[in-house]
């Protein structure tokens, strides 16, 4: 076994080993728990980091494809090319601090084997879809990382959070089946689902460019429904309040960009060069953005407000990868700035949720008004929010100044006129809303005084509102969120050109002059349109008596006026009366025979009696084995479709 087939099935493989036996000891032992799950997180970051290392060092010691065959029929493979790596490397690392920061959050928590049990489970889902090397590897491991990642969510078991959860997994379970459809006609089509020979195989094919249009649809819309992206983004908003903060840290900074990096796998390679593909990943990167923002503005709850905003960031980053396919020249900034964007995200979500989970432990409450002034008298705290803050909103010399600058290049290098324009001021408003809300949270937690003076007073006095390893993840996470920002050119720009190929690229990178005129005055838009709507909208429109206001319309929810009625009543009860009708057919088709053809024998007395109690009893039975067959049917009749499918198109094609 190579080098790089060690590294890699021992980053895969290793967390669900940990899983097992994090679970079982600590079951046994409560106190070993935690340990034993920040022992098996650190031991995969640093077989990544080790991984990252030989990869600058000589690509060529870990490059290549590692596989396991007989698993499935097809078997699976993973592959280190330097997009994965250095994405296995973010992801290992957010575990492990998220990790070090869950034995202070689950101090008195109930169910902390759980937890930990899929916190590791997950961790191994998610590597397989980052190092997945074919389609069938990553909807493997993607499907397993949707119901992993669904315990998170329901951790609380709240009704709230079992309500969230029910949407998480629905919008899962849907993009996942549609995924799986758009699997089978790309395999049809091309003949191959290995990642690194997809382009190549739609140059050389003479297929349908219509079926994979729609085949790049369906797995946009499975791959897009786990970024979070509109119009499928209704289970973020509601997800990450109730999950525990450091699941929320990992649920926004690493489970959405496993969408992305579908939406990145279709784009640059099955729809590589098609402008009206393009054009679609953009229009939808604009909206997500824009929406995004919009919700984030008006909410009151800390987590509900860092996730809208990472919904407002994924749209960032689709509008990258959209402009990547609609640019004619010059797309190294659009990969550059949706891979460094991506990484971006992923480590100031880390930090900002976090906080708001040190927050929650400690005041036992997320809404605006209630942890005001929390912050006051706490400066390493407000540093470390402070040093998340500033970079999403893309202030110059921090990190997402940079990502942010190489996308609005990327947008006006589209070159469509009017679209353009309106696209650039989309985006440049969008940030200005970003660094709208971001004040809003950071004046009310660190700035302002609570209304009540004794809830005040005790904010005041909390002075280890964190231990020792709370400390180390949020300040470590901060310090790499700091230092990874202001070397744009001796190390973002390195790190953007390890994902050149995955793009498609091969050494048309330049030097970009950031803090230019030109590349500030963007920037500065964005500041000061931030600036005069807080002013404006905050202080005078969302505040009412010094309170933080919700404004948002309750009958404005796509869950609740849309999808739910529909995907989760209107669809399940069709399909239970379908089932009952068909179910009962059988009943009538045998009882009319019985009562005609076959007509039963009139049994006296207590026999007549006898035989009417066992028939009554033989219903009661019929009836628990018709709910129980119900899901073997509704299984079935997706399993007959999808064979007939198959046949259709792979014998009738």
């Amino acid at each position: 076994m190579n080098t790089n087939s060690i590294i890699t099935f021992t980053l895969v493989f290793l967390p669900l080993f940990g899983a097992f036996v994090t679970y079982f000891c600590g079951k046994k032992n409560i106190k070993v728990l935690s340990s034993l799950a920040q022992i098996f997180t650190a031991l995969v970051f640093f077989v990544s980091a080790a991984g990252l290392v030989l990869f600058i060092n000589d690509p060529g010691q870990v490059e290549g494809v590692s596989v396991i065959g007989g698993i499935c029929g097809r078997g699976i493979a993973f592959s280190l090319s330097g997009f994965r790596v250095v994405y296995a490397f973010v992801a290992t690392f957010m575990w492990m601090m998220t990790t070090l920061m869950s034995e202070q959050y689950f101090g008195h928590h109930h169910n902390q084997a759980r937890y930990y049990f899929f916190i590791l489970l997950t961790e191994c889902a998610t590597l397989g879809v980052f190092l997945g090397n074919d389609l069938y590897t990553i909807f493997i491991f993607f499907e397993i990382m949707s119901f992993t990642s669904y315990v998170w969510v329901a951790q609380e078991e709240t009704k709230g959070a079992l309500r969230a959860a029910e949407t998480y997994l629905a919008v899962a379970v849907i993009g996942g089946l549609s995924m799986l459809m758009g699997i089978f006609m790309i395999y049809h089509e091309l003949g191959t689902l290995d990642v690194d020979s997809l382009r190549e195989a739609v140059l050389a094919s003479c297929g349908s460019e219509t079926k994979l249009f729609v085949a790049s649809i369906l797995m946009a819309i499975g791959f897009g429904a786990k970024a979070g992206a509109f119009p499928l983004h209704i289970w973020l908003p509601k997800a990450h309040p109730v999950a525990p903060a450091p699941a929320s840290a990992l649920l926004s900074g690493i489970l959405t960009k496993s969408g992305i990096f579908g939406v990145i796998v279709v784009t640059c390679n099955i729809m590589s060069g098609d402008r009206t593909w393009g054009i679609l990943i953009l229009v939808i990167g604009l909206i997500t953005m824009f929406m995004g923002a919009v919700l984030a503005l008006f909410s009151v709850n800390i987590k509900r407000v860092l996730a809208c905003s990472s919904m407002s960031q994924i749209g960032f980053i689709l509008t990258g990868i959209g402009a990547y396919n609609a640019m004619h020249a010059e797309q190294f900034l659009a990969s550059s700035g949706s891979m460094l964007h991506m990484i971006n995200h992923s480590l100031i979500k880390l930090v900002l949720f976090m906080a708001a989970g040190v927050i929650f432990f400690n005041t036992e409450a997320l809404d605006i008004n209630d942890v005001r002034g929390f912050g006051r008298k706490k400066p390493l705290f407000a540093v470390i929010f402070l040093t998340g803050a500033l970079s999403i909103a893309g202030i110059p010399g921090f990190s997402g100044y940079v990502s942010k600058t190489l996308l609005h290049e990327s947008i006006l290098e589209v070159e469509m006129g009017n679209f353009t324009r309106i696209a650039e001021a989309v985006f440049l408003v969008s940030g200005g809303i970003t660094l709208c809300y971001m004040t809003k949270l950071f004046v009310a937690i660190f700035v302002e005084k609570n209304l009540d003076d004794k809830l005040q007073e005790k904010y005041d006095g909390i002075k280890k509102y964190m231990n020792l390893k709370t400390g180390f993840s949020l300040t470590c996470s901060a310090v790499l969120l700091f230092v990874w920002g202001i070397f744009p050119h001796r190390l973002m720009e390195k790190v953007a050109g390890f994902g050149e190929s995955f793009y498609g690229l091969m050494g048309e990178s330049e030097a970009i002059p950031y803090f230019a005129w030109n590349n500030l005055k963007g920037g500065l838009i964005s500041v000061s349109i931030g600036i005069i709507l807080y002013f404006a909208i905050v202080r005078c429109l969302l505040m009412k008596d010094g309170r933080y206001l919700d404004r948002w319309p309750k009958w404005w929810d796509l869950e609740n006026a849309v999808y739910r009625p529909l995907l989760l009543t209107i669809l399940p009860t069709i399909a239970a009366v379908f089932s009952r009708v068909f179910d009962s057919l059988v009943d009538g088709i045998v009882l009319g025979l019985r009562n005609t053809l076959y007509k039963d024998s009139p049994l006296p007395g207590k026999k007549k009696e006898m035989s009417m109690r066992s028939l009554r009893v033989k219903e009661d039975v019929d009836i628990i084995r018709r709910s129980i067959s119900y899901g073997f049917f509704l299984f079935a009749v997706g399993v007959i479709i999808t064979v007939v499918y198959i046949f259709v198109f792979h014998f009738g094609g």
